[in-house]
């Protein structure tokens, strides 16, 4: 970034006092209005569970934790999204909605079957946009004209899974690909209209924090529109859930995550879209760390690191200019539903 570029010209969230691009205040930006997600489960599974790459899935990974739709009596899509928009109305006020392909591998079938699923979801009256959840090694050059096909219908998010940039850690986690993968993926994805989103997690065994800021530097380097971040955290009856009650592998506590997710999205560009920055699962999947489970508490102490240090999204990404503090009373925490 030139060195004489003024606050006129940061991005309006900037301007706005924020500290970070959250996804919320991007979505009211595209939309004029709130937009929520509504998982939508297609009974997909993944290379790595079904033995095409590896068996057993990811370490952490129990989908039925990650979303509602593996948690209850699968309906077709249009009944999935009806259920979905139901629950959600009654938490928030929102009349727009996002299909959200959001458990397994969601790209790993034939087109054909693709197609009439993504098309399924698109023709609900109250679908605004659709994201699609899935592995780099799953979107071969077919699936991705299908993808750019939608997204000259609508508004379209893919979310790849990088997860680590360092291949020690991806085979740790049984993940069957290493980050060449995610680099030829979103090579392949760019310029075909969709938004590219990076799922990211910090904490996991082995890694330093120059390994995690490494990550960060990495999708800066890479461009990805987007970014999902959380600590690793364990659901039971998993291989992590064995070995984190075994003592063989340490969590992050919540101000060492603090710390270091304030690290990372300081070396991201501030066009980059901060999608998450916490994660849990529901208590009765969930094994640990017990702070995960107070949302709240996590983003306010994340607002607050960026302000205890006057920091920002993009302040060591590249030369940039003084800028003053945002308003203690406009924080991303009030801002963001995450």
């Amino acid at each position: 970034m030139p060195q004489d570029v003024s606050i006129e010209t940061w991005p309006s969230w900037r301007r706005d006092g924020l500290r970070y691009f959250a996804y919320s205040c991007y979505l009211k930006q595209k939309f004029g209005e709130r937009v929520q997600k509504v998982s939508v489960d297609a009974g997909f599974t993944c290379p790595n569970v079904d033995g095409t790459v590896a068996k057993g899935g990811c370490v952490f990974c129990d989908n039925r934790s990650f979303s509602p739709s593996r948690r209850m009596p699968r309906a077709d899509v249009r009944g999935q999204i009806d259920q979905g928009i139901r629950r959600i109305k009654l938490r928030y006020n929102a009349d727009k909605f996002m299909a959200y392909f959001q458990p397994a591998t969601n790209t790993y079938a034939p087109v054909e079957r693709l197609r009439s699923l993504y098309l399924d979801a698109l023709a609900h009256p109250q679908v605004v946009g659709m994201a699609i959840g899935t592995r780099p090694d799953c979107v071969p050059d077919e699936v991705l004209e299908l993808l750019e096909e939608v997204a000259a219908l609508t508004y379209l998010s893919v979310e790849y899974g990088m997860e680590t940039m360092h291949d020690r850690t991806l085979d740790w986690m049984n993940r069957g690909h290493h980050h060449d993968a995610f680099v030829d993926a979103v090579e392949r994805s760019r310029n075909r209209g969709f938004q590219i989103c990076a799922h990211v997690m910090l904490g996991l065994p082995g890694e330093t924090r120059e390994d995690m800021l490494a990550g960060a530097d990495e999708l800066a380097r890479l461009q990805v529109d987007a970014v999902k971040i959380h600590n690793l955290y364990v659901v039971k009856n998993t291989p992590l859930a064995d070995d984190y009650l075994a003592g063989r592998v340490q969590l992050l506590e919540r101000q060492e995550y603090v710390e270091t997710i304030v690290d990372f999205i300081e070396r991201l560009p501030p066009t980059c879209v901060i999608e998450r920055v916490s994660g849990e699962a529901p208590p009765d999947y969930f094994q640990g760390p017990s702070w995960c489970l107070d949302k709240p508490a996590v983003l306010r102490a994340i607002d607050g690191e960026f302000s205890r240090r006057d920091t920002w999204q993009g302040k060591l990404w590249g030369p940039v200019p003084s800028d003053p503090a945002p308003s203690d009373t406009a924080t991303n925490a009030a801002a963001a539903t995450r």
